[in-house]
């Protein structure tokens, strides 16, 4: 086979591979109505339900709803050992920031007290880590609108996140 030839096959195993990718990719979309269908956890804010390193797999809110830990108390709903969905959102709906992967804890229209004693700018949802011992919001300016979340935490995989993390590090 010349040099030629083999950067033929070559170029087809390529072509080949990067419409596989493409394909799952959209499959991945499809299932989950959201980019990224998946999420490496940055810090221990979630422990111990969720681990840093963890990756964790999410669907839009629109596919998944949301349910606050409030409403998943009265109706015994619990996911990631908690009452209440896990969500993944912008910080102040920053999408050039790292997301936050917290708990919703309620929801808040614009003018009512949050927990922190604030009055809430606007609706949204006041979150909370697991493992944090207070409100997020002390932190955030304002409850997280809905246009910010980017999904809803359904699934986990421990550690495998890990990768993902070290390609940040790099």
């Amino acid at each position: 086979m010349s040099y030629r030839e083999a950067l033929i096959e070559v170029g087809k195993d390529l072509a080949f591979a990067l419409v596989v990718v493409g394909i799952i990719a959209a499959m991945a979309y499809a299932f989950a109505g959201t980019w990224p269908v998946a999420v490496a956890v940055e810090s221990g804010s979630m422990e111990p339900n969720i681990h840093q390193g963890d990756i964790v797999f999410i669907k839009s809110p629109e596919r998944m709803g949301i349910k606050t830990y409030e409403d998943a108390i009265r109706s015994n709903y619990t996911q990631f050992n908690g009452y209440g969905d896990v969500i993944v959102y912008m910080p102040d709906g920053n999408s050039d920031a790292t997301p936050i992967i917290h708990r919703a804890i309620e929801w808040v229209d614009a003018g009512e007290v949050m927990p922190n004693g604030r009055i809430a700018p606007h609706e949204g949802y006041v979150t909370k880590g697991d493992h944090n011992t207070g409100y997020d919001q002390p932190g955030l300016s304002s409850p997280v609108k809905p246009e910010w979340i980017i999904g809803v935490a359904y699934y986990r995989i421990g550690w495998i996140g890990n990768l993902r993390l070290l390609f940040n590090r790099l």
